[in-house]
């Protein structure tokens, strides 16, 4: 896809339903992650695939567990935005692993169809999943994703705030 901004929305309906088990802004940002590749390709003028090796699930893989590393030494600052954001916030460096991970398995996956020259199951050099799904559904399924994961981001703000009230009520009425 042209770059991240259509991964948003699978990835987070994805990550809004498993929030409890994902770190969300690993999960998220995984697609940043894993698009530096392209970026990289296109802007240095570099002779090598568009989709290289960081789309694979192989060395997806490296790249997911690589940013979850990174990102580990920040997850105050990711607890600090995602209360900004009404979204409780705990994690692990197991569970930011796993969500780098999979946030690279879920950019592949909606990338593999889409593009000739990413080899998904290196070493194996086919792509199964080329032409499975055409560009203009692919695209339009990440962009209806969007209204979903907005649904989805205002049930789970509004519970954070209706049991961060609820406790200090309790506070309050226990004082």
């Amino acid at each position: 896809m042209p770059f991240t901004p259509y991964h948003l929305g699978p990835h987070g309906c994805v990550g809004l339903v498993l929030k409890r088990y994902l770190d969300l802004p690993v999960f998220v940002l995984a697609n940043v992650a894993v698009d530096l590749e392209p970026l990289a390709v296109m802007v240095f003028g570099l002779s090598y695939r568009v989709h290289g090796y960081c789309h694979t699930f192989l060395f997806g893989s490296v790249v997911g567990i690589v940013w979850a590393l990174v990102a580990y030494p920040f997850r105050d600052v990711f607890k600090v935005i995602m209360n900004a954001f009404r979204l409780r916030y705990s994690t692990t460096l197991v569970k930011m692993i796993i969500s780098g991970v999979l946030g690279v398995w879920l950019h592949v996956l909606f990338d593999a169809p889409l593009y000739r020259d990413i080899r998904p199951f290196f070493p194996w050099e086919a792509n199964p999943l080329y032409g499975l799904i055409s560009n203009p559904t692919m695209y339009q399924f990440c962009a209806i994703c969007f209204v979903p994961a907005i649904v989805l981001y205002v049930l789970v703000a509004r519970n954070y705030r209706t049991t961060k009230d609820t406790k200090s009520t309790k506070i309050q009425i226990e004082q």
